[in-house]
């Protein structure tokens, strides 16, 4: 699969929305959901076709929701701060290319343990790691 320079840019859109809070590991382990959707063999039928339709697709990363704060950033329409996102597009290019290991050990779902009680899907899905305010899964039904 060829990446491009978007693809990277979305990625790192996303995992700067999603985790700048959690430092350098956190992202790590949102930037591996990511692939790990890419890469899970559902993804032309279910998670979308590539880096871009995975992380843009409608409620997979609420960071590109209209109504998230963090939309007006990753748009375009606010700056996202220099050294964070180059941060992010460190971590993207680390992932994507396979240069730092899987913390998350295949998950490819996630939630930030501040929601206000944890997903349906989390209820029989197999927990693979807690880092910061996320929870990590795979095998979710």
């Amino acid at each position: 699969m060829t990446v491009s320079e978007t693809d990277r840019d979305i990625v790192a859109r996303t995992v700067w929305g999603e985790a700048r809070g959690e430092g350098f590991v956190g992202q790590i382990a949102v930037a591996w959901t990511i692939r790990n959707r890419v890469k899970d063999g559902k993804s032309k039928s279910w998670w979308g076709d590539g880096y871009v339709d995975v992380c843009l697709k409608p409620y997979q990363f609420s960071c590109w929701n209209k109504n998230d704060p963090n939309y007006s950033f990753l748009s375009g329409a606010k700056p996202i701060p220099p050294k964070q996102f180059a941060q992010a597009l460190r971590v993207a290019e680390l992932v994507i290319s396979g240069a730092d290991p899987d913390i998350t050990q295949g998950a490819t779902h996630y939630y930030a343990i501040t929601m206000p009680k944890p997903p349906v899907w989390a209820k029989e899905a197999t927990h693979t790691l807690s880092l910061g305010n996320h929870l990590f899964f795979k095998d979710v039904p």
